[in-house]
């Protein structure tokens, strides 16, 4: 089997004859500064939001309480119903913003202190880590008590949105702003 440069191509030089474009010329390079300024660009942290189920579940938090739920030290909210947290993976770059000014611990940290508050809940766990964001949902919206952090893009008409420390997702002093 023999195989050949990709110049030497019939349809790479019709190609190439038709348009114009030529490897390595101005529009590779231009393109080639695009990815790498691209690459270089920190990823922007997300807005996020506290969602609860609808049936049952709260419509505002202090940001202390907050973390209290945030950290299982919260086992029933003030009606009798069991408390439960649903997040995502605590080192995806989804969570970053929580990690930090909530719970204040470094990712790995944080998974220590999930399995921590979820020993001997064996019955409701005080903190669920899902696969995305619309499993938060999911999981928010079928169980009464459960809370759940999901960016503020991801929200549905099936969950409420909480007010935390006084302020919904995207007003100014929201504590889950992502910059």
């Amino acid at each position: 089997m023999a195989f050949h440069a990709v110049e030497d191509c019939v349809h790479f030089k019709h190609n190439r004859a038709m348009t114009g474009f030529r490897p390595g010329g101005n529009l590779g390079w231009a393109v080639l500064v695009l990815l790498v300024a691209a690459m270089a660009t920190p990823a922007r942290a997300k807005d996020l939001a506290l969602i609860s189920n609808k049936a049952g579940g709260i419509g505002a938090i202090t940001m202390a309480d907050l973390v209290k739920v945030c950290k299982g030290q919260t086992g029933h909210w003030p009606d009798g119903k069991p408390v439960t947290l649903v997040m995502r993976e605590p080192g995806s770059a989804d969570m970053k913003i929580v990690v930090e000014k909530v719970y204040s611990l470094s990712p790995q940290e944080l998974r220590e202190l999930i399995t921590v508050a979820n020993h001997g809940r064996s019955d409701r766990p005080a903190i669920i880590v899902a696969n995305s964001d619309e499993d938060v949902i999911h999981r928010v919206q079928s169980s009464p008590g459960t809370v759940g952090l999901v960016d503020v893009y991801s929200i549905t008409g099936a969950v409420n949105v909480v007010k935390i420390g006084g302020k919904l997702p995207l007003e100014a002093g929201y504590p889950l702003h992502g910059n």
